[in-house]
């Protein structure tokens, strides 16, 4: 993994984070809509973009690890934010996912 920068470790944070939860969303309207499949495929992306955002926070999390302070600011805040958002959205929409595919399967 190359080293990031804390600006960009934090930017990444935020906009995989944002993505990540954007994606959920994405699989809920599209479970909401009939297409399951389509929904799951998109929690995978959901996860592909919440990996990036984790390995920008792993990133900091090294830094400061190895004796590097990281400056607390309101973008990193901001970035913890979406990460733990993407978190608790792509949980939840799963089992959203989840409860349509069952409605769908009696219907």
């Amino acid at each position: 993994m190359s080293k990031l920068t804390n600006l960009e470790a934090i930017m990444g944070l935020i906009m995989y984070g944002g993505e990540a939860k954007g994606k959920a969303v994405e699989a809920i309207r599209e479970a909401k809509n009939g297409n399951v499949e389509e929904a799951k495929t998109l929690i995978k992306d959901a996860y592909n973009s919440l990996n990036v955002a984790h390995n920008s926070q792993t990133e900091l999390l090294t830094q400061e690890a190895s004796g590097n302070s990281v400056e607390l600011s309101l973008l990193m805040v901001h970035g913890q934010d979406h990460l733990m958002t993407a978190i608790a959205f792509i949980d939840m929409a799963k089992e959203v996912i989840d409860v349509y595919e069952k409605i769908n399967e009696l219907s």
